[in-house]
């Protein structure tokens, strides 16, 4: 289950956005029609705000696809050089084809004099263009910076965060478990040496790995092994039924997620009713979404004075935010009688 942390900080290491993506496209275009507007105001004639509104348009968003386009084409390339060298070199790459977009439009108009026409000398049009174009663009890849560092910044966060959940382990959890150990050193020596090698497995687990995600197998197994060690304390009390069969188990899904449900689904839930209760966990899939759904019952006048529950929440919350931006949602539910909590995340699977 372990990785190298370059694994892990690789998505830290993306100065550039996706340059193929719908919606980096579309700000993109947003922000050209705005320049275009800009610039016909600031220009035109009036009564023909439209007129020219419509040729600043149509050269602005065409500069705009095809620099989008470029980018596309050499930000993998370009990221490997690099955070300074990557804006540097995107930078010169725009500012050449805006130059040469500005010869082809000034050689256009020697084609079509009549219906073309630049006020301008050949010299004088190049060079307004290189100046127009060094400023939107300069501010452009100023914008990236700062987007990209804040990016960096929550996705440094968001590990810090793992780091934490990963030391996470309550103390109450550890003493009770080597107590049901040595308790059983005498009764069942076997059981209590399985007992240590489960434990022994959920510390690695727990404390060893270092990726954002993980498979939903490994991630199931490690929940599974902390039942069986919560299973020997509390005995008939708890009882857990996995209803996951329908999940692809090579999906992707933000480490130490179950493990962590199921624990506060114990400690905030069974452990406080004298009878026990029974935690469900079910899984499917719905078109490209995973859901999956943890519930158990609740003492209706006991709670716990810590809020280890939510702090819990709020870091996977956070973590389902980062990792799959508006296409996931958790969502907590509480009655009652039951509280429950509901995650759904587009299903992913690791590169082979």
């Amino acid at each position: 289950m372990a990785s190298t942390p370059e694994a892990s900080d690789k998505q830290a290491q993306i100065y550039l956005p996706d340059f193929r993506a719908p919606g980096t496209i579309l700000i993109i275009l947003l922000v050209a029609e705005l320049v275009a507007i800009a610039l016909t105001i600031t220009s035109y004639e009036s009564g023909a705000f439209l007129t020219e509104l419509s040729k600043m348009s149509m050269y602005v968003l065409w500069l705009a696809l095809l620099g989008t386009g470029l980018l596309s084409q050499i930000a993998p390339w370009a990221e490997k050089q690099g955070s300074t060298a990557a804006f540097v070199i995107c930078f010169v790459a725009l500012e050449i084809m805006c130059l040469m977009l500005a010869e082809v439009a000034w050689q256009i108009t020697g084609f079509y004099a009549e219906a073309v026409v630049i006020n301008d000398t050949h010299s004088g049009f190049i060079l307004r263009t290189f100046a127009a174009s060094s400023i939107v663009i300069a501010l452009a890849m100023r914008y990236l910076y700062i987007s990209s560092e804040w990016r960096r910044s929550i996705i440094l966060e968001a590990q810090a965060r793992i780091s934490a959940l990963q030391a996470l382990i309550r103390p109450h959890f550890l003493f009770n478990s080597m107590n049901t150990i040595a308790s059983l050193t005498r009764s069942d020596p076997r059981q209590a040496e399985e007992a240590i090698e489960d434990l022994s497995d959920l510390l690695r687990a727990n404390l060893g790995a270092q990726k954002n995600r993980t498979s939903l197998k490994a991630e199931l197994e490690v929940a599974a092994i902390y039942q069986r060690i919560e299973k020997l304390r509390l005995g008939d009390r708890l009882q857990v039924r996995w209803n996951v069969g329908e999940l692809p188990m090579r999906a992707q899904i933000p480490s130490l997620t179950i493990q962590p449900l199921l624990e506060n689904a114990i400690y905030h839930g069974i452990e406080l009713l004298p009878e026990g209760g029974e935690v469900v966990v079910t899984g499917k899939r719905t078109g490209d979404n995973l859901e999956i759904e943890m519930k158990n019952p609740i003492a209706q006048d006991q709670k716990r004075r810590t809020g280890g529950n939510k702090m819990a929440f709020s870091n996977i919350r956070q973590r389902f935010e980062l990792a799959y931006g508006a296409n996931a949602k958790v969502e907590v539910t509480e009655t009652d009688n039951d509280y429950s909590v509901l995650l759904v995340f587009p299903y992913d699977e690791a590169e082979t």
